[in-house]
């Protein structure tokens, strides 16, 4: 499979940011930006192996939008217009818990250490604050692992991580349905992967099993003869028949991490396997057979409907291919060693 390049993520950005929808492959400029995609830029950016010039600039667009979106309170806007303008009040929902995500992120990978010492103290502000909603906090203890594993003696990163377990939640008593929720929604596999990151940086096995018996149903319930299949986007609750349609990109990067996250905590062999998975999903071994991603524009389809792909390719998922995707051609301990294959298709990243 020829991995995609940053060169769709480029079209859609400027200056400001990376705008957050497409029509094809033409970016909806008219529709402005959104935080919670821009924090998604600056991981993947940071996170990729090879820090070519484009993708420094890249970070660079998405650290400043990221550090304008906050406020002196930490709490985070989420809307921009196409001219710069903000829109909306700050809050502590899922664009503050991914911002949090992303400075973490770069104060731990960044390739500058300007922008690692910027990251932290942005993180740090943030950080302040909590939210009482599980994935924000779960986007957010995702950004306090980073920090932790970066300086172990940062207490603050460590209080946020103690109570993004309480927010997430222990497995529920019942076998059919141990989800902490009463209905699967969106990015469902941040809630385990926020367990076994907090945990092993607490020391808490018992935390790090909650997470991973998560892991392990969602897993299993999100795949279907050897493919993934996973909740639409409509959810999912316990009695519900599986649906199948239509599926989000950003549940397949999710598990991706998740499963990428278990194989590094426990050294297990059989998450790596959910790692290939998600990859095959873009690739076509999903429920219709059909690639999700653009070989021309190396953008992301941003879904897969009864039909086939929504040939639209938005922000959320070309990141979330492209968040998938580094992991296609890393060693087995994750420490981002690249095949040579990894130089077709990735000229402009």
């Amino acid at each position: 499979m020829t991995l995609p390049s940053f060169a769709h993520v480029m079209s859609m950005s400027d200056g400001i940011g990376m705008f957050e929808h497409a029509d094809h492959a033409e970016p909806r400029r008219e529709e402005g930006y959104c935080t919670d995609d821009v924090a998604r830029l600056l991981i993947v950016a940071v996170r990729e192996p090879a820090h070519s010039q484009a993708v420094r600039d890249l970070s660079r667009t998405a650290f400043r939008f990221l550090a304008e979106a906050q406020n002196v309170h930490g709490r985070i806007r989420n809307r921009r217009d196409a001219r710069g303008r903000w829109h909306g009040r700050h809050g502590v929902e899922d664009c503050w818990g991914r911002s949090l995500w992303a400075f973490g992120t770069a104060a731990r990978r960044a390739p500058e250490a300007s922008m690692r010492a910027s990251a932290i103290s942005y993180f740090d502000h943030g950080s302040s604050q909590r939210s009482p909603h599980r994935r924000a906090m779960a986007f957010a203890a995702l950004g306090a692992v980073e920090v932790a594993n970066y300086d172990q003696r940062h207490r603050q990163s460590r209080a946020l991580l103690t109570d993004a377990i309480a927010v997430v939640g222990s497995p529920s008593p019942s076998a059919d349905w141990p989800w902490p929720e009463p209905r699967l929604s969106y990015a469902n596999a941040a809630l385990p992967e926020a367990l076994i990151a907090a945990g092993d940086v607490l020391d808490r096995p018992d935390v790090v099993d909650d997470g991973l018996l998560l892991l392990r149903w969602l897993l299993d319930r999100e795949s279907l003869d050897g493919h993934l299949s996973p909740t639409p986007v409509g959810g999912a609750s316990p009695g519900d028949a599986v649906g199948r349609f239509d599926q989000q990109p950003i549940e397949i990067a999710a598990l991706a991490d998740a499963c990428h996250r278990a194989h590094v905590v426990t050294g297990d062999d059989q998450w790596q396997q959910g790692v290939d998975l998600a990859i095959a999903w873009f690739a076509g071994d999903n429920d219709l057979g059909v690639v999700m991603w653009d070989p021309d524009t190396h953008g992301g389809y941003d879904g897969l409907t009864p039909t086939g792909p929504n040939l639209n390719q938005g922000a959320e998922s070309t990141l979330a291919l492209i968040a998938t995707l580094q992991y296609a051609f890393r060693d087995a301990d994750g420490a981002g060693a690249w095949s040579s294959l990894t130089s077709v298709g990735r000229s402009a990243g």
